[in-house]
């Protein structure tokens, strides 16, 4: 006797229905899983059978055989096991089977027939409801989340007793309604403000014209001068997220697995900070089944890239096509997956080896050649995308036990979000581009055209200070946000001298 159910599985951020077919056939027991299944859908055997008996029913001593379907694409993960328990109390009689074809269902048993969470449950709501299905069945623990996706009715599942009992007509669950509007509000405020720190008075009108601009940044300082402080209130800055946005960015979260249980929606822009010594796929994404890498957990957010230096090279130059395209491509021998990756990237490094070059208290022990060396350790092309560099000294004693306190990230935040509706406005019709950042050669010339007086001030620039050609894009691009935080059409020589300050990795060390 042969019973359906249907389930669903995750590729990349997207959601595809999974038809399970179980038969029961013989007087000899056994069981087989097929269709491509991984490890843990074949470990399901022991799970179902556990949590079948110790709830209560009967397990039916024949010959088990389960399908998964498309048998041609690789099931993975344990959101399978309640599903598969369902389908064999089904061919064996012990579950109305009539309403099962309405229904989505997933989830993970323990022995004792308790559901427990399972990844991407919104990637799957939203499947089910592009296919049609009234119903779906998650995780009690997953059901906000999946109900933040209109169209399709949520029911949370705590046993496997819960869920028979509902289709067997003994108790109904009760469905899972969430009001999105409120859950974004609840959790779209920061803990952190940039009035916090103290000082750094260059640093934060970096950080101002980057959030304007949507530019990469990086922070030259040594330790302790505040740069990893500054970072984590970038995000704070930052336009708000739109609900859109919110959405979008939960669901990357739930996939992997990183969705807190008690936040089932994501509010503010995430806040990235791996560690320098992250694997290429830890960083950019990938593995046997690929997952999403930390450029997109970024995703409409900010990744902050603390030692730079320090972080392998192989893995700093797999981030220049994320930076560039704004996602990314992972391919494997039979399938190939894309994630999102639109971010900021917010760099930090010392000057020095030791940390110390130019610093007004400490010597510095480093040799000129040794400073290239470190330097150097940052690629070309990766410079090519990071349009300010800031220098953040060591914060004085004065500045530090000061009561006098900092401009809110509110009062930032306001002339930022001006700026960028000066930027909406000016690239309304042009796809892809949102801000100056994401200008390209023809933009720049449409749009950042100089005054004689401001030409001759980047021309000694270029010829005093040892810039590189790559350099004259980006103090352009830069220039221009200035200009747009002060609301003026033309390009003026203080713009671009405040756009020059922000080269210090070009410059030669002398």
């Amino acid at each position: 006797m042969v019973r359906t159910v249907y389930a669903a599985a995750t590729h990349g951020i997207d959601g595809s229905i999974v038809v399970v077919e179980v038969n029961l056939e013989g007087f000899m027991p056994g069981y087989a899983t097929v269709g491509l299944p991984d490890n843990a859908v074949k470990e399901s055997k022991e799970r179902v059978f556990a949590a079948i008996k110790n709830s209560g029913y009967v397990y039916p001593q024949k010959r088990v055989t389960v399908n998964l379907a498309p048998a041609d694409v690789r099931k993975e993960g344990s959101a399978y096991d309640l599903p598969i328990a369902l389908g064999i109390l089904a061919a064996s009689g012990q579950v109305d089977s009539d309403e099962l074809d309405k229904y989505v269902i997933l989830g993970e048993l323990s022995l004792e027939g308790e559901v427990r969470p399972i990844r991407g449950a919104m990637s799957i709501a939203l499947a089910a409801a592009e296919k049609r299905y009234p119903y779906i069945i998650v995780p009690q623990t997953n059901a906000r989340e999946a109900a933040m996706v209109p169209g399709i009715t949520v029911l949370p599942a705590s046993s496997l007793v819960q869920v028979v009992e509902h289709f067997n007509g003994d108790r109904a669950m009760s469905p899972t309604t969430v009001n999105v509007d409120e859950l974004f509000f609840q959790h779209s405020r920061y803990p952190l403000d940039l009035k916090d720190v103290k000082g750094q008075e260059a640093a934060k009108r970096a950080l101002e014209i980057a959030t304007a601009g949507s530019h990469n940044i990086i922070m030259i300082g040594p330790p302790g001068s505040g740069k990893t402080m500054l970072a984590k209130r970038f995000p704070t800055i930052l336009p708000r997220l739109t609900i859109e946005e919110a959405l979008e960015t939960t669901n990357i979260h739930s996939v992997a697995g990183l969705l807190p249980p008690d936040q089932p929606m994501l509010g503010t822009r995430p806040f990235r900070a791996p560690h320098h010594s992250t694997s290429g796929p830890g960083l950019i994404g990938g593995g046997k089944y690929p997952r999403p890498g930390e450029v997109s957990m970024a995703h409409n957010g900010v990744l902050f890239l603390d030692e730079l230096p320090e972080f392998r090279k192989n893995v700093l130059e797999a981030m220049r096509q994320p930076m560039e395209d704004a996602r990314v491509t992972i391919s494997r021998a039979l399938v190939s997956t894309t994630f999102p990756a639109r971010f900021l990237l917010v760099a930090a490094m010392n000057p020095c080896p030791c940390g110390y070059f130019g610093d007004a208290k400490n010597q510095c022990t480093c040799s000129p050649v040794t400073i290239q060396r470190y330097r150097a350790r940052i690629s070309g092309p990766l410079m090519d995308r990071i349009d300010i560099h800031v220098e953040v000294p060591a914060v004085k004693f004065e500045e530090l036990s000061s009561m006098k306190e900092g401009e809110s990230s509110e009062k930032v935040l306001a002339r930022g979000q001006m700026a960028r509706e000066i930027q909406l406005q000016r690239f309304k019709g042009k796809n892809g581009i949102y801000a100056n950042a994401h200008m390209g050669s023809n933009e720049i010339r449409d749009y950042c055209a100089l005054t004689e007086d401001s030409m001759a001030l980047l021309r000694n620039a270029i010829d005093r200070l040892g810039f590189s050609a790559r350099a004259y894009d980006r103090i352009l691009k830069v220039s221009r946000t200035i200009a747009d935080l002060e609301h003026v059409d033309q390009i003026q020589p203080a713009h671009v001298a405040e756009a020059i300050q922000y080269r210090s990795l070009d410059r030669e060390i002398l």
